[in-house]
């Protein structure tokens, strides 16, 4: 089961991948945070931020997630406008 609530079917071949992938990483807080950013704007991402983006996907759960909650300063390879996107979304979610 995935957390998504967006459907897939308009988007281009790379942002359904990037998509899924953003769902799946392995943790679940990861997923929650990168899947919920992904559902809200995979669409209007531009290519370069797509580039961005699929590289942080590649980066693994304990490098990333502490980046993006603030638990440890980003490092200078991590530091992109795209995660200052997630960054900010992610201080803006709330959960219940």
């Amino acid at each position: 089961m995935t957390g998504t609530t967006r459907s897939s079917h308009d988007l281009d071949p790379r942002r359904r991948k990037l998509l899924f992938r953003s769902w799946h990483r392995g943790m679940r807080e990861t997923d929650l945070i990168l899947g919920s950013f992904a559902d809200a704007r995979i669409d209007a991402l531009t290519e370069a931020e797509l580039d961005q983006y699929e590289g942080l996907l590649d980066i693994p759960d304990t490098v990333l997630l502490p980046s993006i909650t603030g638990e440890q300063p980003v490092p200078d390879r991590l530091q992109s406008e795209i995660l200052q996107k997630i960054v900010a979304f992610r201080q803006a979610m709330t959960f219940r």
